[in-house]
């Protein structure tokens, strides 16, 4: 059998990640940054796309446990067997020049057989590589890329059907490591790193950093584990934040959904933000926000939905057809061709976040503020123009609510500074004339009166889930008759299982897409922020329980749930679910006041 989503663990050194499954196989990992050629897609192929498996020779399935080690990214897998128990403790320490694979077999209980099975796929399993001996290590070169495999103590290995084998045993106590090292094949090896000095270092760089969360409420090790994934997801030397560590993992099994979310997303900002500025993160909020400002340099027309890890701009869409995809999902896709949708949501996202970073103290920038008078003036001279909306729908553009409602936002914050910051200089008078307009507009337009809910965009009748951040961003106040009826409209239409649809893909070709999905994580927070809300405390934290009930043995969740198979759907992790996660957290048991209270704004 094919394994889940949620079968796979998360390791990574901040510039890359990988995912290793329940069976001890390395399945996914890109080289050198996220959004690089993978060497290992057995993911989204099979054996032959690329994996590297260490387990016990006796074992052919899953592992008997495995667990993160406590405020850390390193994941320790046991076997328990016949001949005794055995750990693989996995884990990418933070990189000086080359990344590292650490892979460490230690003998727990009496003596066991362990076997090595490496086959190394450059570009996105497509590639075998040329395979030698050099030095008592292992070299593979293929085009741009090398690695270099060897271990501590010299473990013999052999090639075989195009792979790279190794059998040993440990006793208790007795520790094998194994380092596999990338580099580019025109440069010399890297320095060697010592993998157990490596181990030592990381358990105690990680703990360090997880110590450092503000959060002390319930459910803090959720929190910290949701925390630890987006900085796994980060990309150091930027502050840029991937959506997730994959591409093309499917919304549908065996369907079309396939996306590729190794990029950086606007409508993530934030709400990423705020997650780090609550928690006491301000050296990570600053370099998103540093990040963000980099990014969106420019003509504000040319703003983008989303950018490379390094601001890149341009992320052409292409199919892999040698990879079978996940369970059999086609076609498998690198690059995102969302890239050049207009979403004017994206505006009110980063007028929204430089707001925030501004009110959290954050180091201002010299520029940051012409930028966003710049945005503005766009805005007030485009803001009426159909758009993609917040879900990249690929069915036509449509003068989506949500939209406008983060148009509204991205006046109100401009407002709000200039009232606030008597330095700051801008159209006052222009800008809350913007304001008054595109709530009118929106409360006459996008408002059923008859079923007393906002609805996904003018003169439709479908509903949206982003329509439950309305009372968050201030547009209304929770206790707002329409913003009741809009979340109890969203609740009773969009709900699948418990949990909370997008939209509902299956009655309508808004997304121009075939078949179905799953519910979507972050929108069920959305819910149960809304309910609290709106007074009802309770539901909201019955439903976050229920959403934290939906992680993996180690915490981790994919984008999507499917409540009939109960499975995971979608690109794994998903920051996105993660930022939920910590945010509703903080709602329901913390301090609640990043982004700007309905309450506030009146």
């Amino acid at each position: 059998m094919h394994p889940r989503i949620e079968d796979y663990a998360l390791i990574g050194d901040e510039q890359t990640a990988a995912l290793v499954g329940r069976d001890g196989s390395v399945d996914w990992l890109c080289l050198p940054r996220f959004d690089s050629g993978a060497c290992f897609a057995r993911l989204l192929g099979d054996e032959e796309n690329g994996h590297w498996r260490i387990a016990p020779a006796a074992v052919e399935g899953s592992c008997t446990r495995r667990a993160y080690r406590p405020g850390t990214l390193v994941l320790d897998t046991d076997w328990e067997t016949d001949e005794g128990a055995v750990r693989v403790t996995d884990l990418m320490p933070q990189r000086h020049r080359a990344p590292d694979l650490v892979r460490v077999v230690e003998g727990l209980r009496g003596r066991v057989t362990v076997r090595s099975t490496l086959r190394l796929r450059f570009d996105y399993g497509s590639i075998v590589p040329w395979v030698r001996r050099s030095d008592g290590q292992r070299v593979a070169v293929a085009g741009p890329d090398s690695a270099w495999l060897r271990s501590e103590p010299p473990v013999h290995t052999w090639g075989e059907h195009f792979g790279t084998h190794a059998e040993f045993t440990v006793e208790e106590g007795e520790k094998v490591a194994f380092v596999l090292t990338w580099h580019p094949s025109h440069e010399p090896r890297p320095p060697l790193i010592d993998p157990y000095e490596a181990l030592e270092s990381s358990v105690a760089d990680w703990q360090a950093w997880s110590a450092r969360c503000g959060y002390d409420g319930p459910y803090r090790d959720a929190v910290v584990r949701s925390l630890i994934t987006l900085k796994a997801l980060t990309y150091r030397p930027t502050g840029g934040i991937v959506a997730a560590a994959t591409t093309s993992l499917p919304e549908e099994p065996g369907g079309v959904r396939n996306w590729d979310y190794r990029y950086c997303w606007l409508r993530d900002s934030t709400l990423t933000l705020g997650a780090l500025v609550q928690c006491g993160y301000l050296e990570e909020a600053e370099d998103w926000r540093n990040w963000l400002l980099r990014a969106i340099a420019g003509d504000p027309a040319d703003l983008q939905i989303m950018y490379g890890v390094a601001g890149e701009r341009r992320l052409p869409e292409l199919e892999l057809p040698w990879l079978s995809g996940f369970a059999g999902s086609r076609p498998v896709r690198i690059g995102n061709e969302a890239v050049k949708q207009l979403q004017l949501d994206v505006y009110g996202e980063v007028m929204d976040s430089l707001s925030l970073a501004r009110r959290a103290g954050l180091p201002a920038k010299p520029h940051m503020w012409s930028l966003q008078n710049v945005l503005l003036e766009f805005l007030t001279s485009s803001w009426r123009q159909p758009d993609e909306g917040l879900w990249e729908v690929r069915g036509g553009r449509r003068q989506f609510v949500h939209s406008k409602v983060m148009v509204w936002v991205a006046a109100d914050r401009a407002v709000r500074a200039l009232e606030a910051y008597p330095d700051l200089s801008g159209d006052l008078d222009g800008w809350r004339a913007l304001r008054d307009e595109v709530h009118r507009e929106v409360c006459e337009k996008g408002y059923d009166p008859e079923r007393n809910t906002f609805t996904q965009s003018y003169g439709s009748r479908e509903l949206d889930a982003a329509l439950l951040l309305i009372p968050r961003v201030g547009f209304l106040p929770p206790d707002d008759p329409r913003v009741i009826g809009t979340i109890d409209a969203v609740r009773a239409e969009l709900d699948h299982g418990g949990f909370v649809r997008r939209y509902s893909a299956e009655e309508t070709t808004v997304d121009g897409l075939p078949g179905g999905e799953g519910t979507f994580l972050v929108c069920s927070f959305w819910l149960a922020d809304a309910l609290h809300m709106t007074g009802r405390t309770k539901e909201a934290r019955e439903l976050f329980e229920r959403l934290l009930g939906l992680a993996n043995d180690v915490g981790l969740l994919a984008e999507e749930y499917d409540p009939v198979a109960r499975v995971q759907l979608g690109n794994f992790p998903q920051a996105f679910s993660h930022i939920g996660l910590v945010n509703t957290a903080l709602t329901l048991f913390g301090d609640s006041g990043f982004g700007d209270s309905g309450e506030e704004a009146g």
